[in-house]
């Protein structure tokens, strides 16, 4: 009698065992999807908010002037950030790159004073940039706007099909963990379906049946979800010992948002499976169970 509760015992902690494991390694897979969708995004508005353009300022204007120009810039809800270049400076930087002077061989500074301004992720996209650039232009101590609008697009539209992959991939995940959760979930039940069975024979309803089994798989999905958590942070601390400065690009909410995700799916997606598995055999006749 001992030693078949001990058999008992230990089948039910290999079944438990397996099924935590296997759950637990599906929702870290969805977890470091929706971890890279959100770098991705972020990554996202961190490229855009660095393509700067340049507003090109006419000549003889005076110190107050620029400055007043810029403040009014800075006021603006799209421009996230301006830098006042002289014409002494844009042209060290321009012998910077050439390696010589324009004034040597020219007599004269060619340059003209310029503001580089930075636009906030939302309006750093073609459609808007056609209203900044008339909103700017309507300064009159500006001369013209200087941009690379072939790139912005080619930006905005490789952004978008990397969105898009990521999204797909997340979808896909999700489809495929349901499919292995409920597997695995299937597997456990199936030993059970003659007692499903019996019980169907006293007289208990559907949901007395359920319920046993629901409560045993809302463990397992927890504790899997503990595990996938742990997983996601040791992953995490991973990565930031290989690349530093890795978690700065991770803000705290999107960590917690993240988890709080991994440990509600796993829930959810046990009891879903539980519920359509047990469900099965609820259905299915007396007959049918000993061939499958």
């Amino acid at each position: 009698m001992a030693d078949n509760r001990k058999i008992k015992s230990v089948s039910f902690f290999n079944s438990r065992f397996t099924s935590v494991i296997s759950i637990a390694l599906v929702l870290f897979l969805l977890g470091m999807i929706f971890i890279m969708g959100f770098l991705g995004n972020k990554l996202s508005d961190y490229v855009k908010e660095n393509i700067s353009f340049s507003v090109i300022l006419k000549d003889n204007q005076s110190e107050s002037d620029i400055k007043r120009i810029q403040k009014s810039m800075d006021n603006l809800p799209f421009i996230k950030s301006t830098e006042y270049i002289s014409k002494e400076q844009a042209a060290r930087e321009l012998e910077e790159e050439l390696g010589e002077n324009p004034e040597t061989f020219l007599g004269f500074n060619p340059l003209q004073a310029s503001i580089e301004v930075k636009l906030y992720s939302d309006y750093a996209n073609p459609d808007s940039l056609q209203v900044i650039e008339k909103r700017i232009k309507s300064y009159t101590s500006v001369s013209e706007l200087l941009y690379r609008k072939d790139m912005m697009e080619v930006v905005n539209d490789n952004l978008k099909r990397v969105g898009i992959v990521l999204f797909t991939l997340a979808i896909i995940l999700m489809v495929i963990s349901f499919v292995l959760i409920s597997n695995t979930i299937r597997l456990l039940i199936y030993s059970k379906r003659f007692l499903i069975h019996t019980m169907q024979l006293v007289g208990a309803t559907a949901g007395f049946i359920r319920r046993p089994f629901i409560n045993y798989n809302i463990v397992s999905g927890i504790l899997a979800s503990i595990l996938a958590i742990l997983l996601l942070i040791v992953s995490l601390y991973y990565l930031q010992q290989e690349l530093s400065g890795f978690v700065q690009l991770l803000d705290a909410g999107m960590l917690v948002f993240v988890f709080l995700s991994v440990f509600v799916l796993g829930i959810l997606l046990s009891v879903v499976a539980t519920y359509f598995a047990v469900n099965k055999y609820l259905r299915m006749e007396a007959d049918k169970m000993y061939y499958i």
